[in-house]
């Protein structure tokens, strides 16, 4: 074989592999056994050569190509490039969608088809309002609302609105001036003030340290009394309290019981009445014997004389009264 006939060689197989690789990068395999089918859409903004063409979110092929079309309306015929095994047919669509920032799909429905495609034949498009459309079919009113918010607003700080605004800021101005002259006036006094919160933090301190010292003193009689014997002295004082009840208890006892002596004392009347009777006659005693100091108390100088006689009344609780006549002999001495 001659040189030139291997430097061909070389080239042709130099070109078809340049062939082959260059529609590789752009999505196509020109030794695949794909089926090319075709779909038309108005516009295919953000749709590249090679995009996905999926089924049910997995994907079954990829644009092979896109051709402007100036004679119908310059619409755009894309071709799709589908595996082997996906069927299609006269129910089949191809809808053209995607995210707002990332690149555009395919998305291909398959229906009951009552015609099935063997390979490029047309397949029905569906064109679905995009996301960016969404938003700039929402995002419209919004603006022109601002806009004429804005217009309003225009209008409102006219001259008079904007000499106002002016004059507030002055007077602003003026009372923040006022304010730091007022403070520069003040400013022994705040600084003694500032000495004087000092002095009271001081203070504080040290009164902190003596809260501790006294939360200590707690902290210690309070472990003081949790070993106490208080258990012990509470259950002495219980058995006390518990004799004093039974005491008080039998003292009550015997002072309702009536046959005792404590009992007839508080309720028997004869010994109040007789003792009633005895103060009454004591009473009856001394204002006789004051009235009569003769009949009790007999004087004689020089003795004998006539035997003389008293008369004594008695007078007996029951209220009656006995009289006795009593001889009494004379003495030189004072009875």
């Amino acid at each position: 074989m001659s040189k030139e006939i291997k430097v061909a060689l070389l080239a042709i197989v130099a070109i078809a592999a340049l062939i082959i690789g260059f529609n590789f990068l752009r999505g196509s395999n020109v030794l695949s056994s794909d089926q090319t089918y075709y779909a038309t859409y108005p516009r295919v903004d953000g749709l590249n050569v090679g995009a996905l063409v999926a089924l049910n979110g997995i994907k079954v092929g990829q644009v092979k190509s896109m051709v402007l079309q100036p004679e119908k309306g310059n619409s755009v015929r894309v071709a799709l490039e589908l595996e082997k095994g996906i069927v299609v047919g006269d129910s089949t669509t191809a809808s053209l969608g995607g995210s707002l920032l990332g690149s555009k799909a395919i998305t291909l429905t398959l229906g009951k088809n009552s015609k099935t495609y063997t390979g490029g034949e047309e397949i029905r498009t569906v064109t679905p309002s995009s996301i960016a459309d969404a938003f700039q079919a929402k995002a419209l009113p919004v603006l022109d609302t601002v806009g004429a918010t804005l217009a309003n607003i225009n209008g409102f700080l006219n001259k008079d609105a904007q000499t106002n605004i002016q004059g507030t800021l002055v007077g602003a101005r003026a009372s923040t001036e006022a304010l730091l002259r007022l403070i520069a006036s003040n400013q022994a006094n705040i600084n003694q003030i500032t000495r004087n919160f000092a002095q009271m933090s001081v203070a504080l301190n040290k009164t902190t340290g003596k809260l501790d010292k006294i939360a200590t003193n707690f902290g210690q009689l309070s472990d003081s009394l949790k070993t106490a014997p208080v258990g012990p002295a509470l259950r002495r004082l219980n058995a006390t309290l518990a004799d004093a009840q039974a005491t008080v208890q039998t003292l009550n006892t015997a002072l309702n019981d009536q046959s005792g002596s404590m009992g007839k004392l508080l309720h028997d009347s004869t010994l109040y009445n007789n003792l009633a009777a005895t103060s009454a006659s004591s009473n009856d005693l001394l204002l006789d014997l004051k009235a009569n100091p003769k009949r009790y108390v007999h004087f004689s100088v020089f003795g004998g004389g006539k035997d003389k006689t008293k008369v004594e009344t008695t007078k007996k609780p029951d209220g009656t009264t006995t009289t006795e006549v009593k001889k009494v002999e004379t003495t030189s001495v004072v009875k």
